[in-house]
């Protein structure tokens, strides 16, 4: 058995699930896609290869390795898509939560059970059907717990639309001692370019109490201005929209001063060395092209 412990997004990585890529499917139809930037790459003949992202994947996996992290990979499912292991649970302080996942991804969380049986089964929660969350959506930090969401009345229309209002209020039930702060989310079905999936989609704290954020992501700008204002203008790298498209918030910290991102996230990773981080850089713009990176991918489970 051990101990979850997640209390933010940078303490030093102790133990992680890390999706995989191995047996993940043909090519999806159009209309069993996901997001907006899944189907546009099915649309264009350019949905990323499985070998490819088999490599790409195992890059992340050596930099966990590097750091002495504690990696766990899900059993492997035959023709089904297990890369984002974020999208069905995470973790705050010694809670996992299971995500509402679309219904016919429920089978990738029965693909952790070999990680669940080393938890307590009172440090699992299972929310009831109405709760709708994801982890993408879900940045434990420190005091606070930020969330994504959207709750305009047309959110059963949106397959994008993933956290919805009971969803920020289960985590307001289940954890009293924490400020629950929601962020309503831009959506799209069609236009990768004005979707944010989740939360880190458009925003993500980073050490050195700095964060990287993209603006039109948010639908209400005082929300994205409370961010601002919380890590302070000088702490934030300003993500552009063509950046926010190829999903540069959506990196990963192994401490506070590590961040694994992607190896063509120039203008980035020279900002991330500007600032003294330790900047890992892995090739992953193949599974980006299914609405996902490297924060995506992963579902830590202990920090220190």
């Amino acid at each position: 058995m051990f101990n979850l412990h997640i209390v933010d997004e940078i303490a030093p990585l102790k133990s992680v699930v890390l999706g995989t890529a191995k047996s993940s499917g043909p090519v999806p139809s159009p209309e069993e896609a996901y997001d907006p930037k899944s189907l546009e790459h099915i649309l264009a003949g350019t949905y990323p290869a499985e070998e490819d992202m088999i490599l790409e994947m195992e890059a992340f996996a050596e930099v966990f390795r590097k750091y002495g992290v504690e990696v766990y990979r899900p059993e492997i499912i035959e023709n089904c898509n297990q890369i984002f292991s974020r999208d069905i649970a995470f973790v705050i302080d010694n809670k996992m939560i299971k995500a509402n996942i679309l219904p016919d991804r429920e089978e990738e969380f029965e693909a952790i059970l070999h990680v669940l049986e080393a938890i307590e089964p009172e440090n699992i929660l299972y929310p009831p059907e109405e709760v709708h969350v994801e982890g993408g959506d879900v940045m434990p930090w420190n005091d606070y717990v930020f969330v994504g969401t959207y709750t305009g009345d047309d959110y059963p229309d949106y397959i994008t639309a993933r956290t919805n209002r009971e969803g920020v209020e289960y985590i307001k039930d289940m954890f009293p001692h924490k400020k629950v702060k929601s962020f309503e989310l831009r959506k799209s079905i069609r236009n990768p370019k004005e979707n944010a999936l989740h939360l880190d989609c458009c925003f993500q704290p980073i050490g050195k109490g700095k964060a990287l954020i993209h603006k039109n992501g948010f639908l209400i700008d005082e929300e994205y201005q409370w961010l601002v204002d919380f890590f302070g203008r000088a702490n934030i790298f300003e993500i552009t929209p063509d950046e926010m498209y190829r999903m540069f918030s959506n990196v990963f910290s192994i401490s506070p001063e590590v961040v694994v991102t992607e190896r063509n996230f120039t203008r980035l990773n020279e900002w991330l060395q500007s600032q003294g981080f330790t900047v890992e850089q892995v090739p992953y713009s193949e599974v980006s092209k299914q609405g996902g990176l490297l924060r995506c991918s992963t579902l830590p489970l202990v920090r220190k």
